[in-house]
């Protein structure tokens, strides 16, 4: 665990209870949030606690971030070489994508700051996304040579269209919070600093309803979205693996070359 919070006995994700909600917070602030192996496994026992508490406590769950951003994506600065293998680590990380849709109860995306990458994925998995005007989502794997996972390959094109989803990943431009309410991303923008309380509103709205009709309408909606959600999680896996393979060709070529012109110096 490379993570000097978690390591001083803070945890790199938090639970809390507010009512009949519970509220996860991405707590890795000195890094934007950004996603570390700590940080994946604090989100998959945390979600484990509200699937405990779903229905008999807990009537929503809301997803949020300390600190400056919501989640900046994967943490450059983790070593590239993990003790479990890149499938286990990738496996885990589309494990937080079948656990929040697999909770019997809603989850609420509170986003602010930066949604880059997997922070962006995360928030594609929530039932109901409230983003602050200040925020900006971005999935720029493909421009540094990698590849979606989290569920964008089926996710995003339900969201927002086979054609903008194609743009979005393809290009990998900075999209607004506005834009992102425009075309479907995001359900509604809010002040900046106002989306844990707009989010905790429709929590708490939520939880008063009778709980198994709205399991079921969740249920029901996310089966006519993830027909083939569970083949796009794995072929991501795949296309990961891919890239993956590539981006170490490459650092060994480089490195022959350098290597090489060293030699003839």
């Amino acid at each position: 665990m490379n993570d000097p919070l978690a390591a001083s006995g803070t945890r790199p994700v938090e639970v809390a209870f507010d009512d009949a909600a519970a509220v996860v917070r991405l707590n890795r602030p000195h890094r934007l949030n950004a996603v570390s192996p700590a940080l994946v496994d604090g989100l998959l026992d945390a979600l484990a606690s509200c699937a405990d508490a779903a229905g008999r406590e807990i009537g929503a769950v809301v997803l949020t971030g300390n600190g400056r951003a919501f989640c900046a994506g994967h943490d450059l600065k983790e070593p590239r070489e993990q003790p479990t293998s890149l499938t286990e680590r990738l496996d885990r990380l589309q494990e937080v994508t079948r656990r929040i849709r697999a909770l019997p109860v809603p989850v609420i995306a509170a986003v602010h700051g930066h949604a880059v990458g997997a922070g962006a994925e995360f928030a594609l998995g929530c039932d109901l996304v409230i983003a602050a005007e200040d925020t900006v989502f971005r999935f720029p794997e493909v421009g540094i040579g990698l590849s979606v996972t989290g569920g964008v390959s089926r996710l995003l094109p339900a969201l927002v269209g086979p054609a903008k989803a194609k743009e979005l990943v393809l290009l990998g431009e900075p999209l607004p919070a506005q834009e992102a309410e425009r075309i479907g991303l995001v359900n509604r923008v809010v002040p900046a600093g106002g989306q844990l309380d707009a989010a905790l509103e429709w929590a708490r709205r939520l939880a008063s309803q009778p709980p198994l009709a709205t399991s079921l309408a969740k249920t029901a909606l996310d089966e006519g979205t993830d027909g083939t959600l569970h083949g796009a999680l794995a072929l991501e896996i795949a296309h990961a693996l891919v890239t993956d393979a590539a981006i170490a060709d490459e650092d060994s070529a480089h490195a022959a070359l350098r290597g090489s012109r060293a030699r003839n110096t």
